[in-house]
């Protein structure tokens, strides 16, 4: 049994952040732990409270099940603060030898910025040089790379310049663009490649990016390379999307089971 470790916020609705996850390593028959940056109150109509974990308390939580697990993936999802975000990026400096996926939780479904200004400024500056992998949609991706995106070759273009703000590999989320279907852009520092899939007319879409980004780490963990990680997690997505169960009166969770 393969061990993933997620850093991320906790969504009451458990459509995303840390329940979507463990629900998603769980799926890959990976052993999930976790540390919890923030504590929120949503569900699929939106996010009405965040409440940020002490920063302390932040780093004992990964520092305790490094110490005891057998660590082979990591993936950040929300870190609600710039302190949080200082504080995660020592610890993973502490450990450089496990893989991280970065998901940039930057701004909800609804449109709410998550993250502050000078918080981005150490997403830049401090995690993106410890990503393995970075997996922003188009609008995360704009406000890194700070330029617009709507054509492929400008995502292109943002990909290459996220990967020269120093991640190592950049996948730019396509799920959100026009057209008939999803393609996502895979800039791994060896050329740039078109990720495509079927674009489902669906409201079980809460959660597929920290679903996205949780499965990859989790095909990572169980020693797939890189590539092969990302291609299975966008398939393991669709069907999620796919097969989802109608939950909540909003955008629903994804059925991170459909295959059990």
């Amino acid at each position: 049994m393969r061990t993933a470790l997620t850093i991320a916020g906790s969504d009451s609705g458990g459509g995303a952040g840390i329940q979507a996850d463990l629900k998603t390593f769980a799926a890959h028959e990976v052993y999930g732990v976790c540390a919890v940056t923030a504590v929120t109150a949503q569900n699929t109509l939106g996010v009405t409270t965040i409440d940020p974990i002490r920063t302390t308390v932040v780093a004992a939580q990964i520092d305790a099940v490094i110490a005891d697990f057998d660590v082979l993936a990591i993936k950040t999802g929300m870190l609600a603060t710039s302190a949080i975000v200082a504080v995660v990026c020592d610890r993973l400096e502490a450990y450089p030898g496990v893989p991280v996926v970065v998901d940039p939780v930057l701004v909800s479904t609804s449109g709410h910025r998550l993250l502050d200004e000078q918080a981005l400024a150490l997403v830049r500056s401090r995690l993106l040089p410890r990503a393995a992998l970075l997996t922003p949609n188009r609008r995360e991706a704009e406000i890194l790379a700070g330029q617009p995106i709507t054509t492929r070759q400008q995502a292109a273009d943002a990909a290459a310049r996220l990967r020269a703000m120093g991640a190592a590999a950049v996948v730019v989320t396509g799920g959100d663009h026009d057209g008939p279907d999803a393609v996502d852009l895979l800039d791994d520092g060896h050329g740039v490649s078109e990720l495509r899939g079927t674009k489902l007319d669906s409201r079980a879409t809460h959660g597929t990016g920290c679903t996205f980004s949780a499965a990859i780490a989790a095909h990572l963990a169980r020693g797939a390379a890189l590539g092969d990680a990302v291609v299975a997690a966008k398939r393991y997505v669709e069907a999620a999307i796919d097969h989802a169960h109608p939950l909540g009166h909003g955008y629903g969770p994804l059925n991170h089971f459909w295959s059990k």
